[in-house]
C-alpha cells in the first residue's frame, strides 16, 4: 500500500469514529493524534463498516451469512471504540 492510500484510510477511520460517536469527536481527534492502535481500530471500523453497506452486493448463497458477520464486527469495533475512548465525561 502506499502512503497516499494509507492517508486516505487514515483519514476513514477517522471519519467512521467521528460519524458513531460525535457527542466525543474532540477526544477521538485527540486519540487518534496520539495512539496509532486506536487508529488502526478506528481503520478497522471504517472498512467493516464498508463490507456491511456492499454486502447486498455478495453472491446471494453467502449475502445473509456475511451480513450478520459484518454486523457483529461493526458493533464488536465499536464497543472496542467505546472502550478506548472511556467513560463520558460531564455525566452525573
Amino acid at each position: 500500500m502506499n502512503a497516499r492510500a494509507g492517508g486516505r484510510d487514515k483519514e476513514h477511520g477517522l471519519a467512521a469514529a467521528l460519524r458513531r460517536f460525535p457527542a466525543r469527536s474532540l477526544q477521538i481527534r485527540e486519540l487518534s493524534i496520539r495512539d496509532e492502535s486506536f487508529r488502526g481500530m478506528c481503520e478497522d471500523f471504517a472498512a467493516a463498516e464498508n463490507a456491511l453497506a456492499h454486502a447486498s452486493q455478495l453472491p446471494i448463497h453467502v449475502r445473509e451469512e456475511l451480513r450478520a458477520e459484518f454486523e457483529s464486527l461493526v458493533e464488536s469495533l465499536a464497543a472496542e471504540i467505546e472502550q478506548a475512548l472511556g467513560p463520558l465525561k460531564g455525566l452525573t
